[in-house]
């Protein structure tokens, strides 16, 4: 039975992924910072999806904005290899917001933190994962980025430059981690329903119709179908980026899923369905 590893799977698009990766018969392993949430979802997890296993892990991605929690990762490889576990897919979701940051008013260690968190600390995850996948045929990897990737937003400079930065060590990994089997691509979703619809109604009650054409977005529930496109069989799907964020109206993006032009200009396409992609 495979095994899906998701990081920061105790809430919103997270939980989602869990869910889809699990009712279709992977084994999660999945991620979360406080040890108390990770512990009551893993009893929840195991509880709705019983014939598959699934396993939490409480850790922190930094240990100061400076530098990545690289000795808690190799213990939680150690502990997998110790299990036997395998990870033959790596989703990527966790990530710091980098809310409210801006010119004039953050330190420098504010836009470190969201840096170091969204591209340096999952390239330690996909440095240990690689190592494995190697030693095992090849695997996937699947980042979760964003639309702001490419498109920017007010106050959001070190998250719109993190996701840059990671759409491009995406690509850079699909050419190096190819030759081993190892498929790596993007979910690229726009906005998202999430906890902080609830928080904040008078604000994002407006928000579908002045953001989406058909007055809806992308739920958690779009974003896992999305990633588990990527774990098709089909080896064409390599240095993909699939970006959903219109709900039932999706824009479909590749930089070319053949590894030889993985720098062609995107290409877009849409889809009525809620997630039907055709990557051209």
């Amino acid at each position: 039975m495979k095994t899906a590893f998701i990081t920061g799977a105790c809430v919103n698009t997270g939980v989602a992924i869990v869910k889809k990766f699990a009712g279709e018969g992977y084994n999660v392993v999945f991620t979360g910072r406080n040890p108390e949430t990770v512990h009551a979802k893993e009893q929840e997890y195991q509880k709705t999806f019983p014939i598959v296993e699934i396993t939490g892990y409480s850790i922190d991605s930094l240990l100061n904005e400076r530098t990545v929690n690289e000795k808690a990762v190799e213990e939680m490889f150690f502990s997998l290899d110790q299990k036997g576990v395998f990870i033959e897919t790596l989703v990527l979701n966790a990530a710091d917001q980098g809310l409210d940051i801006a010119f004039f008013k953050n330190p420098l260690t504010d836009f470190m933190r969201v840096i170091n968190t969204n591209i340096t600390w999952n390239y330690c995850l996909c440095d240990h994962a690689a190592k494995r996948m190697k030693e095992n045929g090849g695997g996937n990897i699947i980042f979760i980025n964003s639309n702001t990737a490419y498109r920017a937003i007010p106050n959001r400079i070190a998250y719109s430059a993190s996701k840059g930065g990671q759409l491009g060590m995406m690509r850079a990994m699909a050419l190096d981690l190819g030759k081993y089997n190892i498929r790596v691509n993007a979910v690229l979703p726009g906005m998202i329903k999430t906890d902080r619809w609830k928080k904040n109604p008078a604000f994002y009650a407006n928000v579908p119709s002045r953001f989406t054409p058909l007055g809806d977005v992308a739920a958690g529930e779009d974003i896992a179908r999305c990633s588990m496109v990527f774990c098709s069989p089909c080896k064409e799907y390599n240095g993909c980026g699939a970006c959903c964020g219109w709900r039932k109206y999706d824009s479909v993006i590749s930089v070319n899923p053949k590894q030889t032009n993985l720098n062609r200009p995107l290409l877009p396409h849409r889809s009525k369905e809620s997630f039907a992609p055709t990557f051209l």
